[in-house]
């Protein structure tokens, strides 16, 4: 990373290597070693190529839009992470326990939530299942301590999009935040001109602005996953999916090695959706590849 003076000789300033290469567990010591390059002189310096090399948007890209919210209480960490993603280009907010978070996320439409697993007050896992119960959606990024699978699978059943371990580089979260965004506008730029408000499939019903599936006028609760998996499938009856491919489409591209949750989630599902699950009528195993949803319910 390279610091140019705006129309002035290059300087000699401190490297940042260890800025690059360290990870969030240290956050205070990095977040000393930056402001101490960047207070150098604070009205000439700037990040040349900051945003192209932290995972920023290329020249051009428009990311003024781009809202987030960082919902850690570690100070440190918040700031530090606050302090990179603006010099990116986003709009940044923070908040340090669970109930502020949730408040100001239900308050403000944000394009992403950063969110910190243990939280005082309200946990990450509760913040994100009281996010995906409303009818604001926003990209949920889950910071974690803790490694465990159970943990990981956790966060993502109850919503989370991505997550990340601590301690993580800061080069690595900019990378997934970006990724996000361009999964997020390519899922737009795929999606049709008018979707229908409401899918009908035999006594099925899904209400897609409201997240709402009704089976023979009885309510169905569901998980925000299990409504998504299920929304993917009837919106393209008789596509043949495989585990890993749904993956990619409903939970995102970080999660390689877990098409165990696809089984899990399909499982749940049925138990939900099908008379019986054994003989399913909806979503459909095809053996060798994957799953379907029966084009016996396409343009109905």
């Amino acid at each position: 990373m390279a610091l140019l003076r705006d129309n002035r000789r290059r300087g000699q300033v401190p490297s940042l290597r260890t800025t690059q290469k360290s990870r969030v567990g240290d956050a205070s010591e990095c977040l000393r070693t930056v402001e101490s390059v960047r207070v150098l002189d604070h009205s000439h310096w700037r990040w040349a190529g900051h945003g192209q090399l932290l995972g920023g948007g290329q020249v051009g890209e428009n990311m003024a839009s781009r809202t987030i919210l960082v919902v850690e209480d570690d100070p440190d960490i918040a700031q530090l992470v606050q302090l990179h993603l603006r010099d990116t280009g986003y709009e940044v907010d923070l908040a340090q326990d669970g109930p502020a978070g949730l408040q100001q996320a239900l308050a403000k439409s944000y394009d992403l939530i950063i969110l910190d697993l243990m939280l005082p007050g309200i946990d990450g896992l509760e913040v994100c299942r009281k996010l995906r119960a409303s009818s604001k959606y926003s990209l949920v990024l889950m910071l974690t301590a803790k490694s465990t699978e159970l943990d990981l699978v956790l966060g993502l059943e109850v919503g989370a999009d991505d997550y990340l371990t601590k301690p993580f580089s800061i080069l690595e979260l900019l990378a997934r935040v970006k990724a996000l965004f361009r999964r997020m506008d390519a899922l737009r730029a795929q999606a049709p001109l008018a979707k229908p408000l409401t899918i009908r499939a035999g006594d099925l019903v899904i209400e897609v602005d409201k997240r709402k599936v009704q089976l023979r006028g009885r309510s169905i609760e569901l998980t925000a996953k299990e409504f998504d998996l299920l929304l993917h499938f009837a919106q393209h009856p008789g596509q043949v999916y495989t585990r890993a491919k749904l993956l990619d489409d409903v939970w995102g591209y970080s999660h390689e090695g877990y098409e165990h949750t696809v089984n899990s989630h399909i499982n749940r599902l049925r138990a939900k959706i099908e008379d019986d699950s054994s003989r399913p009528r909806y979503i459909l195993t095809v053996w060798g590849v994957g799953y379907s949803f029966s084009e016996e319910w396409a343009e109905r």
